[in-house]
């Protein structure tokens, strides 16, 4: 059994060089991703270990990278392409929604497009526009990507593993503010599926779900929680598209109450769609209506206003109050 500890980059660093020493067709692209290895290091030492053929530093284009990752992906390589921040995705969103995510039903099934694309995204990091957003819901909407975001090192680990594997595209949304906390990663373990709802905490009053950098949030909000005697159990969702609408069902019919937190504005996002579908599936075993905690339905603010923005152990305690006083 090999266990580690290590940050959440560091992982994906891993899991990168494991899939290019187990496959000569898988390439990381990108900008900086060589040489610098990244803005955050994420691709430190591969191109040195790899070779420039293999860990490819691109020019600053976008749609380029993506459209190159499609073509590449058609000649059968394994292409993993990083965009720098969430917000620098989107002159390469005409490839990803047009093409990436269409050409497999566009040929009948008849060919495969094994494309990653990476994202480093949310907030918290103090950074500028267009550096800390949450499009996420922007790319779940389309049909034909599948969207997944690990919340920890030993998810982050294996997640890549299963996303350069799957033959479908997958979007793979970073959570930036976590990528230097640390976790046990079991490079041996047998890993759950690449979309399935992994239980971070049992309880038996409420049932928190969220993915990614909130999944952290919901932790300490369920132990502060427990001070108060209230049994909170914490859902890591992982996968935005396709959700794993069973698994929360089961968590709701034990519970009977369900919030729903994301950094994304709440107006349109993730949580409107779980909410929609749980209420659906669950409505006579609710106690109270589904809430959702989120990002206001306003462009990300100037980095010194951000934390009033992000929504924190308050608004997600505040919360659970309100769901449980029903």
């Amino acid at each position: 059994m090999t266990i580690e500890k290590m940050a959440l980059a560091k992982a994906i660093n891993e899991s990168l060089r494991t899939a290019l020493e187990a496959d000569p067709k898988v390439l990381i692209m990108g900008e900086d991703v060589g040489k610098l290895g990244g803005v955050f290091r994420v691709t430190d030492g591969l191109q040195k270990d790899f070779g420039e053929e293999r860990v490819i530093d691109t020019p600053l284009a976008e749609s380029g990278i993506v459209g190159t990752a499609i073509g590449l992906a058609l000649r059968g390589y394994r292409p993993v392409v990083e965009i720098q921040f969430d917000g620098f995705v989107f002159p390469a969103y005409d490839q990803i929604v047009t093409q990436l995510a269409k050409m497999h039903a566009r040929a009948l099934g008849k060919i495969k497009l094994p494309v990653v694309v990476r994202i480093p995204y949310g907030g918290g990091i103090g950074a500028v526009e267009h550096h800390s957003e949450s499009p996420e819901a922007l790319f779940a909407h389309v049909a034909g990507l599948k969207v997944v975001s690990p919340s920890n090192a030993g998810d982050a680990y294996w997640m890549m593993q299963q996303a350069i594997q799957s033959d479908d595209p997958v979007i793979f949304f970073e959570p930036k503010r976590r990528y230097w906390d640390k976790a046990e990663v079991d490079k041996d373990a047998i890993p759950g599926p690449l979309h399935g709802v992994r239980v971070a905490r049992e309880g038996s009053d409420l049932t928190l779900a969220a993915y990614g950098p909130m999944v952290k949030v919901c932790l300490e909000a369920a132990a502060a929680a427990q001070e108060e005697g209230k049994s909170i159990e914490v859902l890591d969702l992982r996968s935005m598209s396709p959700i794993d609408f069973d698994s929360i069902q089961a968590s709701v019919e034990k519970t009977r109450r369900l919030v729903v937190v994301h950094e994304a504005p709440v107006f349109l996002g993730t949580g409107a769609e779980i909410a929609a579908r749980i209420t659906e599936r669950c409505f006579y075993h609710l106690e109270a209506p589904v809430l959702r905690v989120g990002g206001y339905h306003a462009p990300y603010p100037p980095a010194r206003l951000e934390e009033e923005y992000l929504p924190g152990l308050d608004r997600v305690l505040d919360a659970v109050d309100r769901s449980l006083a029903y």
